[in-house]
């Protein structure tokens, strides 16, 4: 692997820590019902083009930690075709949580959008 590749694949595991609490709180968000970590990673894989494809693991420790801060609430049920599923709901707190996240993300990319504009290649 090059430098090259080892500084993109470094910026991009840096830069998805911090959103995909913030994405995995907006899908809960906009569904009608619980839903279940893979119908939650299916779901933001089309929503990004596949960008997703194939990091569905790294969704669990992050509904994990946002169900344990009381971001979301959860329930397992059994399954008639495999192991139990535990099913996530963005709880009340969650929502209010989502709508400071989503100022605050709003703020960091207008920045960086407007630093990255005066960039020279």
């Amino acid at each position: 692997m090059s430098e090259l590749e080892t500084q993109v694949k470094k910026f991009q595991k840096e830069l998805s820590a911090g959103t995909v609490a913030l994405m995995l709180l907006a899908q809960l968000a906009k569904a009608e019902e619980p839903l279940y970590g893979y119908q939650i990673a299916k779901q933001l894989e089309q929503a990004g083009d596949g960008v997703l494809a194939g990091k569905q693991s790294a969704l669990y420790p992050v509904l994990r930690n946002l169900d344990a801060a009381g971001l979301l609430s959860s329930e397992v049920e059994p399954s008639v075709a495999g192991p139990p599923r535990r099913y996530y709901r963005i709880t009340a707190f969650g929502r209010e949580v989502l709508s400071a996240w989503r100022v605050n993300w709003q703020q960091t990319q207008s920045l960086v959008n407007t630093v990255l504009q005066g960039a020279p290649l």
